[in-house]
């Protein structure tokens, strides 16, 4: 083993943000992880056998599954909004355009190699009618969404390794609170910009004054190409690709990446598609062009409302925000989508599959040494008070706006603006009372 690759081993994996990195205004959930949205379970499966020469349907095989269960995993019978965004369709992900029809999640989200969406699809469906016999006669079928990437840089992936016990292994390991990144799931054998990448995950928490909302977001990372790598914004990969001239990359593919967005703010499945959107965005900060053979696809869903499949007047009631109100859940899910790739990245560690493909790691002390380097100039910058996503106008109060860190409490209406920094409407809602006063508060 060569001494650089013996380096790499020992020196241990952290996720992004400890190294230092600028990574956005808003501040992360208690796990920095889509498991932040209460009610999101996330698990894994991983498959890692052989080494060696590949011998198609035996291996060497990197390669899983992940869940991602909305809804404590009670996803079937009470289903949630749910929407998406295509930003390059080389890729895949079964049941989207029902999602995108319907406009609802009513399935655990699958995420795995390109040629196991099948295997993983069929093994959900088993795993559905086991729980809910009715599906298919008392209840209507069902289209399991499942997302992949090609993994086939490392992995047997024409050996079809995935089996039903992998997909039911992965949902039932499901669980809230820290998430295993990296070589992990659906992860195992994926490639971010020439190194190691795979599964990550990051979340953002709105101040009480933007809403106080949660979202988070989950990758399975395999796309891009060293030298267009960036990290917190800094052109890391221009710097790396020189050092790794002489390893052997990956040629034949620029990969992929499935992103999925939670959030408990009540939104609308065109709200959702309007946010999944953003996540491009995100993944564009890292260094994506979302190149011609490469699939950027991401799906989303909002927890706050239920979608119940029969009522006894077949009605529901929903709560939904105001559309003024999604420029702060724009900028935490750009932010969050950038540190769940660079995360997925951070913790993955360096791996050799088939034919003896060795796929780096990141190298972390060259990202520190990169961000030591520039320290100076990030301190030189005046941190100003966090901003406001809203465009400056005449409503716009003309003292410092600090939305960011401000509590609600302390976001006293003036004349024109509410606690929740958006304008009063010039006139009621219908369903006001017609005496009651102007700019009285209304639940949104």
């Amino acid at each position: 083993m060569s001494s650089q690759r013996q380096l790499e081993l020992t020196v241990p994996r952290v996720r992004a943000r400890e190294l230092g990195l600028p990574l956005g205004r808003f501040k992360p959930g208690k796990y920095n992880a889509i498991t932040d949205v209460d009610g999101v379970l996330v698990g894994h499966s991983t498959i890692i056998r052989g080494e060696g020469p590949l011998r198609p349907g035996h291996g060497p095989v990197r390669t899983g599954v992940t869940a991602i269960l909305p809804n404590n995993g009670n996803i079937f019978m009470e289903r949630m909004n749910g929407g998406g965004f295509v930003l390059n369709g080389a890729g895949e992900v079964s049941g989207m355009t029902q999602l995108m029809e319907w406009g609802l999640v009513e399935t655990p989200l699958m995420l795995t190699n390109t040629m196991a969406v099948g295997a993983v699809s069929d093994g959900v469906a088993r795993y559905l009618v086991e729980r809910y016999p009715g599906i298919g006669d008392e209840h209507d079928v069902i289209i399991p969404i499942v997302g992949e990437c090609d993994d086939s840089w490392l992995n047997d992936i024409s050996g079809r390794h995935v089996r039903d016990h992998h997909v039911i292994e992965a949902i039932n390991n499901a669980k809230a609170g820290p998430v295993a990144e990296g070589n992990v799931g659906g992860g195992t054998g994926m490639v971010t910009c020439d190194f190691k990448g795979g599964i990550g995950t990051a979340s953002r928490k709105l101040p009480e004054a933007l809403g106080g909302y949660t979202l988070g977001v989950l990758v399975m990372s395999n796309f891009g190409k060293m030298h267009n790598l960036r990290v917190g914004g800094l052109p890391v990969g221009e710097v790396l690709a020189e050092k790794f001239k002489d390893t052997p990359r990956r040629g034949q593919t620029y990969g992929s990446i499935i992103a999925v967005v939670a959030t408990d703010a009540p939104l609308l499945s065109h709200q959702i598609n309007r946010l999944c959107k953003r996540v491009s965005l995100g993944i564009g900060r890292v260094g994506s062009y979302a190149a011609h053979g490469s699939g950027e696809i991401i799906v989303g869903f909002s927890t706050a409302n239920i979608i119940p499949r029969r009522t006894q007047k077949m009605v529901y009631k929903l709560k939904i925000l105001l559309d003024q109100r999604l420029d702060p859940l724009y900028e935490a899910v750009m932010e969050a989508t950038e540190e769940a790739i660079l995360n997925s990245m951070c913790m993955a560690e360096p791996m050799k599959g088939v034919n003896d493909n060795y796929c780096p790691a990141l190298p972390l002390d060259e990202v520190r040494r990169f961000v030591d380097a520039c320290r100076p100039i990030f301190a030189s910058v005046k941190k100003r008070p966090q901003q406001s996503s809203a465009p400056a106008s005449r409503e716009k109060p003309v003292d410092a706006d600090k939305e960011g860190e401000v509590r609600l409490a302390e976001a006293l209406p003036t004349a024109v603006r509410g606690a929740e920094g958006i304008p009063y409407p010039t006139r009621p809602a219908p369903d006001e009372a017609e005496g009651s006063a102007p700019g009285g508060s209304s639940d949104t």
